[in-house]
């Protein structure tokens, strides 16, 4: 019965192993935080667009599972190429290697009115000149094992430029 009982554990952590390991991994853990939130803005500002920082990290499942879901559908993709400049801005509390990666660690976190209290991921809104004018908990967006699409649509209808003048 022990045994029957440990290989179905087994299996079952494998499984869900394998469908965490299988979206597609977003954040670039070698770029610096600062500057591609400095680059997204400036293409914010000549396109008329804000930009949304999704903060995370590819050890996050629930970070990669958001990702999945917005380029899966056609109606939210459609609003976010239309209204932002979506970065995923990488953050990983465990993985900071030196004094100069935590500096920058800690400045992207202050210039983003320190979002990590919310979970992961957490999505920070930016005007085009790099104000915060919103920050939003992910978990008002999920439902189940994933993410509900009417949430989600109004999270990012709301906080369009046209919508926050």
């Amino acid at each position: 019965m022990k045994r029957s009982l440990f290989i179905a554990l087994f299996a079952v952590t494998a499984i869900l192993l394998n469908a965490q390991t299988a979206l597609k991994k977003v954040y670039n853990e070698d770029i610096n935080p600062i500057e591609q939130i400095d680059q997204a803005l400036a293409k914010a500002k000549a396109e008329n667009k804000n930009v949304i920082c999704q903060v995370g990290g590819n050890w996050c499942p629930w970070c990669l599972r958001f990702a999945d879901f917005i380029s899966r559908d056609s109606t939210i993709s459609q609003v976010i190429d239309q209204n932002y400049i979506y970065i995923h801005v990488n953050y990983n509390p465990r993985k900071v290697d030196d004094e100069g990666q935590a500096q920058l660690t800690k400045a992207m976190l202050q210039r983003l009115n320190n979002p990590v209290r919310f979970g992961f991921p957490v999505f920070v809104v930016l005007d085009e000149n790099g104000k915060v004018i919103h920050t939003q908990d992910s978990s008002f967006l999920e439902e189940g094992n994933g993410y509900n699409q009417e949430k989600v649509l109004r999270f990012f209808n709301c906080w369009t430029p046209q919508a926050t003048l």
